[in-house]
């Protein structure tokens, strides 16, 4: 199990990864083709259809995808200034606590966003831009990320509680 789920948290970060990636290619693409059109006159005018709208697509994407990724390897941004001065017991409860309280959060997340979704299938909903992409289609990520990154939560609990020790050491630390 073990195997599987670190797999999975890092095919879904190479997911992140390329749709950043994606991001990257497009911006560039729509860049060039804006000197080519000033550089070729009044006549001369490229653009890629609703490049913004892909671009921002991508990057919900990528920013769902990456969390769980990020949670297991530690590099979650997280304020130790307080944590780092508890003694080892009150670190691993408090670490206990605040993956319980987030996974249930993150639950409740996925399960409206998951709602999302079908509300948008259900009812046609369409982004407004110059293609117009049905709005259940980019935000499959969302839910697929925000439900990996509560499996993250809940087996990184698991772990806590198993081994008895704070087990989120950033990665600097380790």
């Amino acid at each position: 199990m073990r195997r599987f789920l670190d797999t999975l948290y890092w095919g879904a970060g190479w997911l992140a990864a390329l749709s950043i990636l994606g991001i990257c290619a497009v911006v560039t693409l729509q860049v060039a083709l804006n000197v080519i059109s000033r550089l070729g006159g009044t006549g001369v005018n490229f653009t890629i259809p609703s490049y913004a709208d892909f671009a921002g697509f991508a990057l919900a994407a990528a920013t769902f995808l990456a969390a769980a990724s990020t949670l297991r390897h530690g590099v979650h941004i997280r304020v130790n200034l307080l944590v780092q001065r508890f003694p080892p017991r009150l670190t691993w409860l408090s670490e206990v606590a605040v993956l319980a309280v987030g996974a249930g959060m993150i639950a409740i997340a996925t399960y409206w966003t998951a709602m999302l979704v079908g509300e948008s299938w259900h009812y046609g909903d369409q982004s407004t831009g110059i293609i117009a992409v049905p709005l259940w289609i980019p935000q499959i990520p969302m839910v697929a990320g925000l439900g990996l990154l509560c499996v993250a939560l809940v087996d990184t609990l698991v772990e806590a509680i198993r081994t008895g020790r704070p087990v989120l050491i950033d990665e600097g630390d380790a």
